[in-house]
């Protein structure tokens, strides 16, 4: 199979952290840990805000995007790298891969674009607050919310099918502990020319945009703040804005040390890049709930009433 020149691939070979496989059993708690602090952390903030009425507002509405976004990687990428740490199987059949490639890339690209709607709900909340509420309506929110997941579908709805009309040769063993385009698409052998082009449309129009619509909006928000008189009101105002800022920073931050690794170190050990890799994914799914329960008292007292109710 791997001497052919031209194959169909069954399955795929996943890679947990090459060279450090004798200390598997050390990583399963930390993940496990990582894992459960992610699903239960974001299902308690969903739980939470479906729960208090009181909370139906544009912020804590973005707030539950969010954290189903988050649900939605994490999710995504345990039963392999579970599977790996746990269990040895780095094995996974070519139509699952490709699920999961859909699966991680559509939530992480939802959970940008709820990001960037989460810091144009605080530069209204800011800019005009007596119509906060008039201007970012519940139905807004929730075509906001359509909108924002219709549109990370379409863009990857295209790529499991660009990916499986192509010849694979020479491997089919892949970088990461789960299914990346990035990964795939180093693979074939054929023409890639229209997944790469579309894949960099896609990064591109996704989170590059994102990320520069966010800052253009905490630069109308800081401005929007020196126009406050009064000292008092600039610090609430920027306090409002104190876990978002938190949630962007723990998003990015983590996206960009791999691609700078990737970039710049690319004669680091193998096991810190994926170690990094799998940072990349896992930390905002398990900081933003402790960073919101921390910031957002609103929230924190709804955790305590959901877990320790009142007899």
């Amino acid at each position: 199979m791997f001497n052919s020149s031209h194959f169909n691939p069954k399955y795929f070979l996943l890679t947990g952290l090459p060279g450090l496989e004798a200390l598997y059993p050390w990583f399963i708690v930390p993940f496990c840990s990582i894992y459960l602090v992610a699903l239960v952390g974001n299902s308690l903030v969903l739980a939470v805000i479906r729960k208090n009425t009181t909370l139906h507002q544009p912020m804590y509405l973005f707030l539950a995007m969010l954290a189903f976004a988050e649900l939605g990687v994490s999710a995504s990428t345990l039963p392999t790298v579970l599977g790996i740490f746990l269990f040895g199987a780095n094995e996974i059949c070519f139509e699952a891969c490709l699920f999961q490639m859909f699966s991680i890339h559509c939530f992480s690209i939802m959970e940008s674009g709820v990001l960037l709607a989460m810091s144009v709900d605080r530069f209204v909340a800011i800019y005009n607050p007596l119509r906060y509420t008039a201007i970012l309506t519940r139905p807004r929110i929730a075509a906001t919310g359509a909108a924002l997941g219709l549109k990370s579908v379409m863009l990857m709805f295209p790529l499991p099918f660009l990916l499986k009309r192509l010849p694979f040769c020479g491997h089919n063993v892949l970088s990461h502990s789960y299914c990346l385009h990035s990964d795939l698409i180093q693979l074939p052998c054929g023409d890639t020319r229209p997944n790469s082009i579309l894949g960099l449309c896609i990064v591109t129009s996704t989170f590059g945009l994102d990320s520069l619509l966010i800052i253009l909006s905490y630069v109308l928000i800081l401005y929007t703040v020196l126009g406050i008189t009064s000292g008092e009101g600039r610090c609430k105002a920027l306090n409002t804005c104190v876990s978002h800022m938190c949630a962007v920073l723990v998003y990015y931050v983590p996206m960009i040390s791999v691609a700078l690794v990737h970039r710049f170190m690319k004669h680091a050990a193998p096991a810190l890049r994926l170690l990094l890799a799998n940072v990349y994914l896992l930390v905002p799914p398990v900081l933003n709930p402790i960073i919101y329960s921390v910031k957002t008292k609103q929230i924190r007292q709804g955790l305590i009433q959901l877990v320790l109710p009142r007899k």
